[in-house]
């Protein structure tokens, strides 16, 4: 699994964690579901085979609302950062990340089918805020929406007992 790439939850992830603080996406496409948000993904430090998935969106103009009101607030924002995808301006959330394993990601490949790679400039940056946030979330101030820690012990169960 390339680590700058694209993916979405597959169905399995979401009955599997029945978070309701998970990003969904229920909206219909020309009379057909639509996926999910589009996650960015990466490797954990300590557990490797677990990635951090963040949401991406193209609905910039109602983040920028929200960053602004956060960055006057707190003198600085996080938990929303913006950069490019495909020529056009992305929000990634990291206020909705939540940690998955390869077999519940679904790639998203381009016409070529290739998977979605990040410049890394941008890739640096939602990596560094996505640690910042997770040691912020760690030390108990609710930063994330999902219950992210709960579904990260979940998954080292499940690769602990792969394991063995």
């Amino acid at each position: 699994m390339a680590e700058t790439q694209f993916y979405f939850l597959s169905e399995k992830y979401y009955l599997h964690f029945p978070d309701d603080k998970l990003m969904r996406n229920k909206e219909m496409e020309e009379g057909k579901p639509h996926n999910r948000p589009c996650f960015f993904a990466f490797s954990d430090e300590n557990y490797p085979e677990i990635k951090w998935i963040v949401p991406i969106s193209s609905r910039c103009e109602k983040y920028k609302k929200l960053y602004k009101i956060k960055q006057e607030k707190y003198g600085n924002c996080n938990t929303i950062r913006f950069g490019e995808l495909f020529g056009r301006e992305t929000v990634f959330l990291i206020q909705n990340i939540c940690p998955a394993l390869p077999e519940y990601l679904i790639p998203y490949m381009d016409k070529n089918n290739q998977g979605i790679q990040i410049d890394n400039r941008i890739r640096k940056d939602i990596i560094k805020n996505v640690r910042e946030v997770l040691a912020i979330s760690k030390s108990g101030r609710k930063i994330v929406f999902p219950d992210i820690w709960k579904i990260y012990r979940e998954l080292i169960s499940e690769i602990s007992k792969d394991n063995f």
